[in-house]
């Protein structure tokens, strides 16, 4: 027991002085690129907070255009405010984010299993801002899709992402300015 205490003090202290120098050196911004060492924790408290049992699940979905079509449409209106269509990670958001999303089309990303990717989709990343999206059951075959989407992020062709880029939510402002350039182009210009 006293040495369960002791590796408890002295991990305190590690991660006490970690706080401690990082706050020093400029605090915590969400601009901060992670260091290596976050990379490695994070990947492994992911990989440790994924049952097993999901880690081995198959996707149930047979792959199709219509699926695929599917897919990309609820990714384009879900997903890409973050991961942007093309799954990069590179939006305003995304950038804003820490850690970032990662880039879906990474190796990284593409080695985890169907089911590693359906589980974090449906159960979001505590500590990030990957939300849960899901209900929580094996079932959702929306999600199935989405992870078949994601397999194929490198392969959208330019049709098919601006395709999305047309489903991405838009901002009031930018409703306002096309129903604005509308009535323009209209004739109906009453400003």
């Amino acid at each position: 027991m006293k040495r369960l205490i002791g590796l408890a003090a002295a991990a305190a202290i590690v991660v006490g002085g970690f706080v401690y120098l990082k706050s020093a050196a400029g605090g915590f911004s969400a601009r901060a690129k992670p260091t290596a060492a976050e990379r490695v924790v994070a990947r492994l408290v992911r990989h440790l907070a994924i049952p097993a049992d999901a880690r081995a699940m198959r996707n149930p979905v047979p792959v199709s255009d219509e699926a695929l079509a599917e897919a990309r449409a609820h990714f384009a209106d879900h997903c890409a405010i973050c991961h942007d269509n093309d799954g990069s990670g590179q939006t305003m958001i995304g950038q804003g984010l820490y850690p970032k999303p990662p880039d879906l089309r990474a190796r990284e990303t593409q080695q985890l299993s169907d089911g590693e990717l359906y589980w974090i989709i449906e159960n979001g990343v505590r500590l990030t801002g990957m939300p849960a999206f899901g209900t929580g059951t094996p079932d959702d075959l929306d999600t199935w899709t989405l992870v078949h989407l994601i397999r194929r992020l490198e392969q959208l062709t330019p049709t098919q992402l601006k395709e999305m880029e047309a489903l991405n939510p838009k901002s009031p402002t930018e409703i306002e300015e096309e129903r604005e350039d509308e009535q323009f182009l209209k004739g109906n210009d009453r400003q």
